[in-house]
């Protein structure tokens, strides 16, 4: 969402009148630290930008635009993933690494906010080169990564593969120091976590789920009570058959529509799944594990032809890509690529529910459209934080050289993802603010106190 800079400082504005908050902060001064406040949680402490020269199989070298944004360190070293996609810029890099700042801050995790990104499509180059283009990343940040200082994982366009070449390439660059921490998401093989593939997506519908079986169904008689248009939507929506359409079908938005497809706590019906190619719709509900089963032996891609679906014994009908979004169902799960809820499409959004996997989907004024219209949007910087808390699940065990089986990493993930809408849905349901705004008044709240106490608002 590229206007979080906005919700930075609508949160400050909201803190600033709280005299509850920061009571030692008075008069002058109060006003000057929140305009301190701002400066630094809405810029970053450092871009770095650089051409990557790699000699592709051809013999031509090209160079390749990289970025590494390190936005804030207050609560820890750097984190956030690296994505390989042709529409990577520095506003948008920058714009995420923020987010990771806020996110991580939200989740009581012990880092910074920081991302990375290259512009290229990844499936135009061969193996070597991507290896090359990954070693050349590492060597050109090189100064300024590593395990205490700037951790990075996947992001869209990379994984573990991604990850094990850098983290070996960090290791050839420092012969004899600690280097299993300097990247997460790598395979198990290499010091990854058992659990981190499926982390994000896991998450993703344990928030959906949590929210809906657990907070709703526990509170419905409070909830009921508050005069929340949030809260209604909420009850309209608790009993149910729901019906499910998930945009995008990676690694996030499989996993994502797996767990539904499988979960018996909801009354879970997946009609409708996408990906760069194709939507697939059966209003009877589609046979998620089956296409999983397809996308694997396929690059990753959904069938695309009726006789693609035929052959694999998969009832559904062929529609077009972006039809998904306006498709008459309850819950509309993002999990592909920012600002896809938009000006020109926001008014034709049925979905009474909106869960952010991907990072940003809607844009601002979308936001605010249909938040004042009562959908309720479980925002990225809560729903799909599962892949950085396994990261620094993934980061302690690197340290400790010690692992935890995957269901110990499940049962913490969700332990931690639990805790933090403990504490956030309350305050959502009996606050006038959308739970986005909820969220990052308690990163901002948490970022604000910390550097108070450090001294750094003077």
């Amino acid at each position: 969402m590229s206007g979080n800079n906005n919700v930075i400082e609508q949160s400050l504005t909201a803190l600033l009148e709280d005299e509850s908050f920061l009571p030692d902060l008075q008069a002058q001064t109060r006003d000057q630290a929140f305009k301190s406040l701002v400066a630094i949680l809405s810029t970053p402490n450092h871009i770095h930008k650089s051409f990557l020269r790699v000699a592709l199989e051809n013999g031509t070298i090209v160079r390749i635009p990289s970025f590494r944004v390190q936005h804030n360190d207050t609560l820890g070293p750097y984190k956030g993933g690296i994505r390989f996609h042709e529409s990577v810029n520095e506003d948008e890099v920058s714009n995420l690494a923020r987010l990771m700042t806020l996110k991580n801050a939200l989740h009581e995790l012990p880092f910074g906010g920081g991302k990375g990104g290259v512009i290229i499509n990844p499936r135009e180059y061969s193996v070597k080169e991507l290896n090359l283009i990954c070693k050349k990343y590492v060597q050109y940040f090189n100064d300024i990564l590593g395990p205490d200082k700037d951790i990075p994982a996947p992001d869209a366009g990379t994984g573990e593969r991604e990850m094990d070449w850098m983290m070996a390439e960090y290791k050839n660059i420092h012969p004899g120091e600690p280097y299993r921490g300097s990247f997460t998401g790598k395979s198990i093989i290499n010091g990854g976590s058992l659990g981190r593939k499926e982390a994000t997506g896991k998450g993703v519908y344990f928030t959906f789920k949590y929210l809906m079986h657990n907070f709703v169904k526990d509170n419905e008689r409070w909830l009921s009570e508050q005069e929340n248009r949030f809260a209604m939507t909420a009850l309209r929506n608790v009993d149910k058959k729901l019906k499910i359409a998930v945009q995008g079908f990676g690694n996030l938005g499989s996993v994502a529509a797996k767990e539904a497809f499988k979960c018996n706590d909801l009354q879970n019906n997946v009609v409708a799944v996408s990906d760069a190619n194709v939507m697939l719709y059966n209003s009877d509900g589609l046979d998620i594990p089956a296409l999983i089963r397809y996308t694997e032996e396929h690059e990753g891609d959904l069938p695309q032809t009726e006789k693609d679906l035929s052959e694999n014994g998969i009832k559904a009908v062929v529609k077009e890509r972006d039809d998904l979004l306006e498709i008459d169902v309850d819950i509309l799960i993002m999990a592909a690529l920012e600002n896809q809820i938009y000006k020109d499409n926001m008014e034709n959004i049925k979905a009474e529910i909106i869960v952010e996997g991907a990072n940003a989907p809607i844009t601002e004024e979308a936001d605010e459209y249909l938040s004042d219209k009562g959908v309720l949007i479980v925002p990225d910087i809560l729903a799909n934080a599962g892949g950085v808390i396994v990261s620094y699940l993934e980061w302690i065990q690197g340290r400790e050289t010690q692992f935890y089986k995957e269901e110990e990493i499940y049962e913490l993930l969700y332990n931690k993802m639990q805790s933090t809408m403990d504490t956030i849905l309350p305050q959502f349901f009996g606050d006038p603010f959308p739970l986005r705004q909820n969220c990052y008044i308690h990163s901002v709240m948490k970022l604000s106190t910390v550097l108070f106490r450090q001294g750094k608002l003077y």
